[in-house]
């Protein structure tokens, strides 16, 4: 079955209810873990920090990042039970949270796209 995901910034108002997911390996600056209303925080799976360090959200290395953080992700130990667990929530709406600025270049984009055909 293909998962449906959807993104949100962490900064604006929840657009959505369902199972929010937060894909940052760093905790979003001023948001208070009280009021994050997350299910999960997958650190795990976003990607290290020296490849984030390397990226810096420059949209220009955006295509370099996407390939780097997909090898990643393919060697991620972790990733079967994130799989798993998005699964056994499917039937609800399933709501991946990032902190990026930028709504078009950042991990979020790049693992919503990786699992849609999970």
């Amino acid at each position: 079955m293909i998962l449906k995901v959807t993104l949100e910034r962490i900064y604006q108002k929840p657009q959505a209810s369902g199972f929010r997911v937060l894909v940052d390996r760093v905790w979003p600056r001023g948001i208070s873990k009280v009021n994050a209303a997350l299910d999960l925080w997958a650190k795990t799976i976003a990607p290290t920090a020296e490849l984030r360090k390397w990226f810096g959200h420059d949209p220009e290395k955006y295509p370099e990042f996407k390939k780097r953080y997909l090898v990643e992700l393919a060697a991620n130990p972790d990733l079967p039970d994130f799989i798993k667990t998005l699964k056994a929530h499917e039937q609800d709406p399933i709501i991946m949270l990032y902190g990026a600025k930028d709504e078009t270049h950042n991990q979020a984009v790049v693992l919503s796209e990786f699992l849609k055909d999970k």
